[in-house]
Parts: structure tokens; sequence; C-alpha cells
């Protein structure tokens, strides 16, 4: 099943039931008022939501057409939100940024950091800046969205409380994270609101596009309508999802509701921007700027500023946006 949100008078949103092929859906109010509440009620709402999405899909109901910027995050305020650091390629591209952490426990186990939840941003919303020097970045990453996890989880304990995956873009700002990592707690004012796709997918659904806990999907990323990359979540994963929420939840209960990030995607390769139409690149600036360095002793690729567009997308056969496109622009406050 797929499953969005819309937006409503209600800060939840309205839950929808969405076609496979993402252009109807049909409201699931009688299941359950919004996303949280079904999580809430699983082993209920999820044989319901399942049934609602068959008839839609098999012409049972007609449904109306989906209009994706009607959409907010799936989850549009969440219990919680842990990012991981599932890509040791990406460790090792931004290692040398001011502030990064020790590598040997970056390989031992995932880095986590819990973000803010309370207001994530829809899909089309506008990343908005207080500043427009703050180094502005996007991160393309995948995310899962768990049951109710119990304290020290087994693995299997750990799959079984994935409900649903989606994509996500973890927004950070760049000149901030070392002062947060030195002189604070670990992440805070470097990242702001995360934006997510559209849909939400119960594994089930997206059949071999998941497996082996990673989903096997290239997810391409644009910026004013040029390439800057499109590599595939499922290569050179060093700690899956499962690794995620068993280590999320070593000394802690997850509650149903709670979003796991991959980290940013990001597979190995001696390639600099621009790339070729084939080609592998960055699923964020930092990494590209840090290529760069190395290729030509200084970074080429700014970051992000007022103006720029950018658009990220899990690509599936044919050229389908899986999760539905994740498209912002960028502005600054009060302008």
């Amino acid at each position: 099943m797929k499953l969005a949100t819309l937006r409503s008078a209600r800060p939840d949103g309205q839950l929808v039931v969405v076609s496979h092929d993402g252009t109807r859906f049909v409201s699931a109010g009688r299941i359950a008022p919004d996303l949280q509440s079904a999580l809430d009620d699983w082993e209920r709402a999820a044989p319901a939501l399942s049934e609602l999405s068959r008839q839609l899909d098999n012409g049972a109901i007609a449904g109306q057409a989906f209009d994706p910027w009607s959409a907010l995050a799936p989850l549009p305020r969440a219990y919680q939100w842990i990012d991981g650091a599932g890509y040791m390629g990406h460790l090792e591209r931004v290692r040398s940024l001011k502030g990064s952490k020790d590598d040997e426990l970056q390989s031992v186990r995932p880095l986590l950091y819990q973000g803010g939840s309370d207001s994530f941003l829809a899909p089309s919303d506008p990343i908005i800046v207080p500043e427009d020097d703050l180094a502005l970045d996007f991160e393309a990453e995948v995310a899962v969205i768990t049951g109710p996890v119990p304290m020290r989880p087994s693995r299997a304990e750990a799959e079984a409380a994935i409900r649903l995956v989606t994509i996500c873009n973890d927004v950070s700002l760049r000149r901030l994270v070392a002062d947060d990592l030195q002189n604070g707690f670990g992440f805070f004012h470097a990242k702001p609101s995360t934006a997510f796709a559209p849909f939400a997918i119960s594994p089930a659904t997206l059949g071999d596009r998941w497996r082996d806990n990673r989903l096997h999907l290239p997810v391409r990323v644009e910026v004013n309508g040029t390439l800057y990359g499109q590599p595939n979540a499922a290569i050179d994963v060093h700690f899956d999802f499962v690794d995620l929420i068993v280590e999320a939840a070593r000394t802690r209960r997850l509650a149903a509701g709670t979003i796991i990030g991959s980290g940013t995607i990001a597979n190995r390769h001696d390639e600099s921007l621009p790339i070729k139409e084939d080609g592998i690149g960055f699923a964020c600036i930092a990494e590209a700027r840090t290529a760069e360095k190395a290729k030509f002793g200084r970074a080429r690729t700014p970051f992000l500023k007022p103006g720029d567009r950018v658009r990220i997308a899990a690509i599936g056969k044919g050229g389908q946006s899986v999760f539905g496109d994740i498209d912002q622009a960028v502005g600054l406050l009060g302008a």
C-alpha cells in the first residue's frame, strides 16, 4: 500500500491511500484520521488500508486525482526522528570537515543524532534560511517509519518493526556544524526541518525493491535542473536499517511512529561534478566539494543559495518517481 497525508485543518493532515501509479487517492478517514493513528493501531489498520488500496487499484473505487502539491510529509510531525550514518562512503568523504567524529566508532557502530520532529517540511515546501551565508546543503536519504520497538531488540524484532519506507531531504547548514558538535550537545542549529517525499510505502508493496533491509533504487538529485547524483541506495551500505534500529533502541524503547534515516546515500567512486547522465555523483554538496578539493585543490561547487531549486526522487522502472518528488525552492527569511 502507498499512503500519503493531505493538507487539512488539522496539523496532522488527512490520511489517504494512493493508487499504485500515484495518480489517484481515496480517503482513509474511516480507518484512521491520520498516519500516527494508523500506526498506533497497526494490527487493525494495516489490513484495512491494504484492502482499500486493492479496491482503488482494481477500479472498485474510482478515487480522486492526486495533486502532489497538496501533500504534507507522510507524518507531518512525529514522536521521534533519528538519523543514522549507514554509508561509510559519505563519512569517508566528509571526515575532513571541521567537527567530524572519530573514525573507529563510525565503523564499529552507527552514529545517530536525534533531530527535530515537530514540524517536518512538506515535499513542496520551500527551504527557508535565516541568513544566506550558512552553507545550505541538501542530503538525500532513505527513511523508514517504525512500529513500537522494545529496548535491546533482536534483529528479527527490529526488521518486523519496519512499517513504511520513504525518502527525505535532511537539510544541513554546514557552517554551523562544527559549532554544534564542538560547543553543544550535538546537531541543533545546523539541522533545520527535514523534508519528506509525499508517499510512504509498505515493504511488501515495494517487492524486490526492498530486500536485505535496504532500498534497491537509485535516488536522483537535481539542482536547478542539473544532475548532481543518482547513487543506488542499496550499494555500499555499511549499516542497514536493522543495524540502525537496533542501535537506536540500545538504551530505550522506540514508540510507534519513530522515523529512522539512513544517512546520506553514498556510492564509492572517483567522479567529480559535472557528471555524465549515467554517472553516480553525490547526494549532498559537501561530498562533491571534498572530491573537488582532492582532485583540483579547491572546491568549485557552491552551496545552495536563495532562488535555487532542489529535486530528489527515487527512480523506478520507466523513470517512475516511486515515492513522489521532493521539490523545494530555497528562500531567505523575510524576503
